[in-house]
C-alpha cells in the first residue's frame, strides 16, 4: 500500500507538469496574456505551486508509514468465531480494549489448524508485531517453534505451560469458580443427577470439570455426574443433542464449557423444565436469562490488557502468567434474574466455601498441567 501511494504521487508530479505546459501554451496561443515574459512568469508559477503540491501530496504516505511503524501493534488468533459469546468473543473484547486504552493498531484472525496458527505467527512477527495472543491452550506448539524466529515479538497462549524468552503462557485459576459452581448444583439439584459438556477434551477443560464435580459432592456426596465432549468448539446443534441426552437422563444441572457449541445447551435446557446451565468464560447470563443460573467467568479484557501493559512499557518479563481468585480476573458470577434459585441456606453454604478457599482451607483440585515452578500469580 505504501508503495502504490509512492508511485501514484509521481503520477501527480507528472501530470501537473504537462498540465502546466499546456495551460501555458494555450493561453499564449489564445491571446490571454499581454506578452511572452508575462506568459512565462505565470507558467512557472504555476507549475512551481503544482509541484510543491504534489511533493508534499508524496510526503504524507511516507510519514504515515513511519507513524504506523512506531504504533504498538497487538494481533490476536482465537481458534473459533468471535460470535460465540464466550472465550472467542472475551478475548476479541480484550483486543478492543487493548485498541482503545493503549492507542494500538490491532489485528484479529480466525484460525482452524495448526498450520494456520504457525503461519500467521509468522506473518505477525514478519510485520513486526509486539504482542501476539494465540487464545488457547492448543497454540502451544506453534508459539514455541516461531517464538525464537521473532524475538522482539511476544508470543502469548491463554493457557499451557510453555515458557521462553519471547513466549509466555496466561494461567485462570477458574478451578475456584468452577468448585463454587458445583457446589450450587449438588446443593440445588432436584434429580440428583448433574452433568458437563466441553467442546474437545483439552487440560484446562478436564481441570474446569474436575473442580466442578468436586464441588458438587462437597455439597452432595450422592450425586451422580455425567459428562460428554462435543468434539469441536463450534457446532450449536450436537451441543444441542449432547445436552437433550443428558437431560434424557435426568440431568438437571449442565455446566458447559463449549464455546459455540455451548450455545446449543441454552436451547435444549429451554426446550426443557427445570433444567438450568451454568456460562463459561465470559459472563453469559444474559445470553440466556431464563436458563442461566450463573457463569463462570474471566474478566478477558483485563488479562489481555495488564500483559499489553507490561509488554509496551518494555516491563515484559517471559514466565507463567497466573490470575488466580484473588487476582479479581476469575469470578462466579450468578444470574439476579434466577436469585429466587439459590435459597438461603445454599448462598450460606456458598459463601461460606467462598471464606474457606479465600483463607486457603479449601484448595480446589486442578489437574498439574502447568509448571507451577515458574507460575508468577497476579
Amino acid at each position: 500500500m505504501r508503495v502504490l501511494s509512492r508511485n501514484m504521487s509521481c503520477q501527480n508530479s507528472h501530470a501537473s507538469s504537462r498540465f502546466a505546459e499546456s495551460l501555458c501554451g494555450r493561453r499564449c496561443g489564445g491571446g490571454y496574456l499581454k506578452n511572452r515574459s508575462e506568459s512565462l512568469a505565470l507558467g512557472r508559477a504555476t507549475l512551481a505551486a503544482l509541484l510543491a503540491t504534489a511533493c508534499s501530496a508524496s510526503e504524507s504516505p511516507k510519514a504515515a508509514s513511519e507513524a504506523a511503524s512506531s504504533q504498538f501493534r497487538v494481533a490476536l488468533l482465537t481458534p473459533g468465531p468471535i460470535t460465540d459469546q464466550s472465550w472467542n468473543s472475551g478475548a476479541f473484547a480484550g483486543l478492543t480494549v487493548i485498541r482503545d486504552s493503549l492507542k494500538a493498531l490491532t489485528s484479529h484472525i480466525h484460525v482452524k489448524t495448526p498450520a494456520e496458527f504457525e503461519e500467521n505467527f509468522e506473518q505477525y512477527g514478519a510485520q513486526g508485531y509486539d504482542l501476539v495472543f494465540g487464545h488457547g491452550f492448543e497454540f502451544q506448539d506453534a508459539a514455541e517453534r516461531v517464538g525464537p524466529k521473532f524475538p522482539k515479538t511476544v508470543y502469548i497462549t491463554t493457557s499451557g505451560n510453555r515458557v521462553a524468552t519471547n513466549v509466555s503462557p496466561m494461567v485462570f485459576g477458574l478451578e475456584e469458580p468452577a468448585y463454587l459452581a458445583g457446589v450450587l448444583a449438588g446443593a440445588s439439584t432436584k434429580s440428583g443427577v448433574i452433568s458437563t459438556i466441553g467442546g474437545t477434551e483439552l487440560p484446562p477443560v478436564k481441570s474446569l470439570f474436575l473442580a466442578f464435580v468436586a464441588g458438587a459432592r462437597s455439597a452432595n456426596p450422592d450425586v451422580r455426574v455425567l459428562s460428554s465432549y462435543v468434539g469441536n468448539w463450534d457446532d450449536a446443534s450436537a451441543g444441542r443433542e449432547q445436552a437433550l441426552a443428558q437431560i434424557q437422563q435426568g440431568a438437571d444441572f449442565i455446566f458447559q464449557n463449549a464455546d459455540a457449541a455451548g450455545l446449543g445447551t441454552f436451547q435444549a435446557a429451554r426446550e426443557s423444565r427445570g433444567v438450568y446451565v451454568f456460562g463459561a468464560n465470559s459472563n453469559q447470563n444474559g445470553v440466556a436469562p431464563d436458563v442461566i443460573v450463573a457463569s463462570v467467568v474471566i474478566d478477558l479484557p483485563g488479562a489481555f490488557l495488564s500483559v499489553a501493559r507490561e509488554v509496551k512499557e518494555g516491563r515484559f518479563a517471559s514466565r507463567v502468567i497466573r490470575f488466580g481468585a484473588n487476582s479479581g480476573i476469575v469470578k462466579l458470577v450468578p444470574n439476579p434474574q434466577l436469585a429466587h434459585l439459590i435459597t438461603p441456606s445454599v448462598q450460606g453454604r456458598l459463601d461460606s466455601v467462598q471464606r474457606l478457599m479465600d483463607s486457603g482451607r479449601i484448595v480446589p483440585p486442578r489437574l498439574n498441567f502447568i509448571d507451577t515452578s515458574r507460575v508468577t500469580a497476579k
